[in-house]
């Protein structure tokens, strides 16, 4: 079983403007001289946590990391202004140019791996491979199935407090419900359903409870991000053609890629994980029995580190 690699602070941190007024934190780490990979976070709105920079040999890569328009460190924090899919996929090539990278490896889990795969069926080019944990493509019957009806079968507990912040006249479609109140005047109320659908997040995770998980979910800056541009996102159809990531999954014919997905993940289950591995020839699935859709968890963790060392024997 792979462990992370040591704890590592960056050897590089910048502020990059881009348009109507977002400036996006972006730090790298590792070997300035590397293998350049892309490490594409979580939500949309989570940005970057330290644990993330661990998953690469230090030795072998140069990992650029960035908190996406709206959370972590880039600013304005929770902003839904000119936030989409595309601006980020054009602020990641933006990046790779001011960095000077020709191409590099794309990691992303989640909302990472949808956000990975619209940029690489954008720039195929620029991608040498892929490492991609519990598939997310935002098609509406994923987001139905953790917003509306499918997992609350399975945390019926969990569920109660998910939808605590709306009246039962409403709860016909939580996203519009959530939506009307994350993007609403009143402070209070904002930040009570961030709470709320941050900490549902949190709690389905894993295939065992995390504390730690939690606490950073109901962290109230992070809350407060992941909650607003996750709906926003989410009620936008993620701003994609129906089924438009496997659709176009001829784009990825000359790139390898890994999957990594937990047979128990319910927050993206494993459909999505196995439809893409039969629409894309040149990637390997591998199913983690005993794990859920955190990357924390061990069977996860492990995969993750053991795809990104082969990719630095392949690429070096």
């Amino acid at each position: 079983m792979k462990a992370l690699y040591p704890p590592i602070k960056p050897f590089a941190s910048q502020r990059l403007s881009v348009d109507r007024g977002h400036r996006l934190y972006i730090e790298q780490v590792g070997n300035s001289n590397g293998i350049p990979v892309l490490f594409l976070h979580g939500g949309p709105g989570a940005g970057c946590e330290p644990y993330h920079r661990r998953f690469f040999d230090p030795a072998a890569y140069r990992v650029v990391l960035f908190d996406q328009r709206g959370c972590g460190r880039s600013t304005p924090h929770a902003s839904l202004t000119a936030n989409t899919t595309w601006d980020l996929v054009a602020d990641i090539e933006r990046i790779r140019r001011e960095l000077g990278i020709d191409r590099w490896l794309l990691f992303g889990g989640s909302w990472g791996s949808t956000l990975a795969l619209a940029y690489a069926q954008t720039h195929p080019q620029r991608v040498t491979g892929m490492v991609l944990r519990g598939i997310f493509l935002c098609r509406d019957e994923e987001i139905h199935w953790f917003y509306q009806a499918g997992a609350n079968r399975i945390f019926p507990d969990y569920w109660e407090a998910f939808v605590a912040p709306v009246p039962e006249d409403e709860r016909g479609n939580l996203l519009q419900a959530y939506h009307r109140r994350l993007t609403g005047e009143n402070e209070i109320t904002r930040m009570a359903a961030a709470k709320s659908w941050s900490v549902w997040e949190g709690r389905t995770a894993g295939l065992q409870p995390n504390r730690a998980v939690v606490d950073f979910f109901s962290d109230p800056h992070t809350a407060l991000s992941l909650a607003r541009i996750e709906c926003h996102y989410f009620i936008n159809h993620a701003f994609l053609r129906p089924d438009q990531l496997l659709q176009d999954m001829d784009q990825l014919r000359d790139i390898s890629g890994v999957i990594v997905q937990g047979r128990y993940d319910l927050i993206c289950p494993m459909t999505s994980a196995w439809e893409l591995h039969q629409a894309w020839e040149g990637s390997e699935l591998i199913v983690i029995p005993d794990a859920g859709h955190a990357a924390t968890e061990p069977g996860i963790r492990s995969a993750l580190i053991e795809a990104t060392d082969r990719f630095a024997e392949a690429l070096a």
